[in-house]
């Protein structure tokens, strides 16, 4: 006995891109606040698509976007950091995600790195580093990002800060799932 599979239809272009947003509004990503100095001041945003390339050498990847005011700034600085971000820093990326809001008033939030990039105090990870290359694709830019100082915290809290389905969450020890084999 033989089953028929329904074969996909060409979805529509809006369709297509409404299926998009759906499909990745739906898929958690960790949370990270960029920040660059391309010598007009410091500037940062909040980001959800940053991702590991390459442990040899530790290379990122980073998407900016076409909608980010702040991407072009960040893209023209010699140098970015990138701190991944964990569930005790939901006020900062809410900061760094809000249009027009003054990021960098606080100064009790952030210093200089010896090298001269703004950095967030208290971030229990961060990785400076040069974009070493790029590719434009409709606007936004997708940046490889060379790491050249890390900062990695172990005796901060784990958890990271996710976004998903457009809500922040904290992932936990209740999180976890066990598989079965």
């Amino acid at each position: 006995m033989s089953t028929m599979t329904a074969i996909p239809t060409q979805t529509l272009p809006a369709e297509m891109s409404q299926d998009f947003r759906k499909a990745f509004g739906m898929h958690p990503a960790g949370v990270a606040i960029v920040t660059a100095d391309p010598g007009t001041g410091p500037v940062g945003l909040t980001a959800t698509s940053v991702s590991s390339v390459s442990a040899d050498p530790p290379t990122i990847a980073l998407n900016l976007s076409a909608l980010s005011r702040s991407a072009d700034k960040i893209r023209a600085a010699d140098h970015v950091v990138v701190h991944l971000l964990g569930r005790e820093q939901l006020d900062l990326a809410q900061l760094f995600a809000t249009p027009g809001a003054d990021r960098f008033g606080d100064t009790s939030l952030w210093d200089r790195l010896p090298s001269g990039e703004p950095y967030l105090l208290n971030s229990r990870v961060w990785m400076r580093g040069k974009i070493v290359g790029s590719i434009d694709i409709n606007g936004s830019t997708l940046a490889a990002i060379e790491l050249v100082e890390t900062h990695v915290d172990t005796s901060a809290d784990p958890a990271p800060l996710v976004y998903c389905s457009r809500t922040w969450h904290a992932l936990s020890d209740m999180s976890s799932v066990h598989p079965t084999m």
